[in-house]
């Protein structure tokens, strides 16, 4: 009988083996559910046909922070591969990566301080490589945001990962790419402008350039539309056929001054004039929930521009001064498309206001200027000099990109179809829910050129800084083109519990006698009780 007991027990144990190795159970227990994958994620691991390999280049000699990001995406793919239908693989750094590098990859300098006193180098690759097939995609682990400390930042990467993973396995699994358009037609920026903008979204779409036409539905097969930067009116047919297209439920990144301004004036005379830039958009905009002013924005917070102080074309003598026309614009931490994104840099930048603030249309500020800032409206003079006072500035937080999202208004309504337009489709008056974007400054989507070579979007040649344009364009257009909620991983936050260095070293002594010389302490006291307790007792 017990041998019968013992073989229904070991059966009963086989089969609930078998039946646990199909369930995945997982209970995360902490308080920001930071080892728990989307519902999103999930979904996309699922429909894997094939295995992913994942190469981690993060790896050896590290500070305690880089090892905390290293073990946060060791944690991370391992929770990936519990969902991976087709199952993954990870493997550590090549042996050669300290010497050769790995491709194209530039490598992370990290300078630190010892506790005594001594500086201390090290070079590390903060990326993973992603394999699919026989595709690969680069993830970028580690983000740097101006401002921050390195605490903040590793921690905000950290926050990040799932983000970072699975819009390169996304990328790697899309059977059918989807299209966007750059709108031509209007003085709008050309190829050349926006290339380091096209080759990271080329990542993710098929992206065309052309003009409008007169057919209505001419963008139905697009996804999103850029417009960078137009220089000349929208005719009536333009403006017909962008409305119909929102109300089809398309989405357009708007990128639009409010004034019009000669940057070779700048540059050659040091100063411009500027006046208003009208574009004949302005009622669509409004309609839709946001107005651009015929105005530029001045911010204290804002970068260097180098000026002649000499006044002798002789002996010019060049000199760092801060130009408030080039503000340094705060991105939301609240939105996913701005979160942990590095500051923006602008030129020349008009304010938004928004309007209609009970039509149903969600509006969120995306990037702002400081908390010391002013307007100058057109028409006006402007030059290098006008940075030097700080009188006026008592304007805060003036909002230069606007996500708008909801069901918008047709300003066609109550209006006819322009003549010039064929309709391939009746007159919609409200759109489906949709999304728009509206950046009222062209110098944010626009990359500069330096020796035949593109810089990076939001790369400043004079402070050889990097901005956050480049992160915050291709999250815009990211968002605009989410069905299913990508974006929404971005605002996982985790909790900095961060060790005080500082009070550490200081209470250093304090903390070894309590770990050590107290326990050894106690012991030694118990042990001599211990023994005099015996010799009492056994001897006589």
């Amino acid at each position: 009988m017990k041998v019968w007991k013992g073989i229904v027990v070991l059966v009963a144990l086989v089969v609930i083996n078998l039946l646990m190795s199909y369930i995945v159970w997982r209970w995360d227990m902490t308080d920001d559910k930071r080892y728990s994958i989307s519902a999103p994620t999930k979904a996309l691991l699922q429909d894997l046909d094939a295995p992913l390999t994942i190469t981690l280049l993060l790896d050896g000699e590290m500070n305690a922070g880089f090892l905390r990001l290293q073990k946060a995406t060791q944690e991370l793919v391992e929770e990936l591969g519990v969902y991976a239908a087709g199952g993954y693989q990870l493997l550590g750094a090549p042996e050669q990566l300290t010497t050769n590098g790995y491709g194209n990859l530039e490598p992370t300098v990290v300078h630190e301080r010892t506790h005594k006193g001594q500086t201390a180098q090290t070079i590390i690759y903060p990326y993973a490589i992603v394999q699919y097939h026989d595709r690969s995609q680069v993830v970028t682990l580690l983000k740097n945001q101006r401002g921050l400390s390195g605490e903040e930042n590793l921690n905000h990467s950290i926050e990040n990962l799932e983000f970072a993973f699975a819009e390169a396995i996304r990328s790697l699994t899309q059977d059918t790419i989807e299209k966007i358009a750059f709108l031509e037609g209007h003085g709008e920026l050309d190829e050349r402008d926006v290339y380091d903008l096209t080759q990271q979204l080329a990542k993710y779409y098929q992206i065309d350039r052309g003009t409008l036409g007169t057919v209505s539905g001419v963008l139905d097969d697009y996804k999103a539309v850029i417009i960078a930067d137009p220089q000349m009116p929208f005719s009536e047919t333009d403006k017909y056929i962008l409305d119909q297209y929102i109300m089809q439920g398309g989405r357009i990144l708007w990128v639009v001054n409010g004034v019009r301004f000669s940057d070779d004036y700048l540059a050659s005379e040091g100063y411009t004039p500027i006046i208003a830039l009208d574009l004949n958009i302005n009622d669509m905009l409004f309609r839709y929930g946001v107005r651009i002013n015929h105005a530029l924005v001045q911010d204290l917070q804002c970068l260097p521009v180098p000026v002649d102080v000499s006044h002798d074309p002789n002996q010019p003598n060049w000199q760092p001064m801060p130009w408030t026309f080039a503000p340094l614009l705060l991105t939301s931490q609240v939105s996913p498309i701005t979160r942990n994104v590095a500051q923006v840099t602008a030129t020349m930048a008009s304010a938004i206001d928004i309007v209609g603030e009970d039509d149903g249309i969600r509006k969120e500020v995306l990037l702002a200027t400081s908390s010391a800032s002013r307007l100058t409206s057109a028409p006006a003079k402007v030059d290098l000099s006008m940075g030097s006072d700080s009188e006026g500035f008592n304007q805060a937080f003036v909002p230069v990109a606007v996500s708008l999202e909801g069901a918008f208004p047709s300003i066609y309504a109550h209006l006819l179809p322009p003549e010039e337009v064929t309709l391939t489709t009746p007159l919609l008056r409200e759109s489906k829910p949709t999304r728009q974007i509206v950046v009222a400054a062209g110098s944010t989507i626009r990359n500069d050129w330096q020796q035949g070579q593109p810089l990076p979007l939001g790369y400043d040649r004079y402070t050889q800084m990097q901005f956050g344009n480049r992160d915050f364009m291709v999250n815009a257009v990211l968002h605009l083109t989410d069905d299913q909620g990508w974006l929404q991983l971005r605002q996982k936050e985790f909790t900095l519990r961060l060790i005080n260095d500082q009070r550490a070293r200081q209470t250093r002594i304090v903390a070894q006698v309590i770990s050590i010389v107290i326990p050894l302490a106690l012991l030694a006291i118990v042990g001599g009780a211990m023994l005099i307790l015996r010799r009492k007792r056994y001897v006589k």
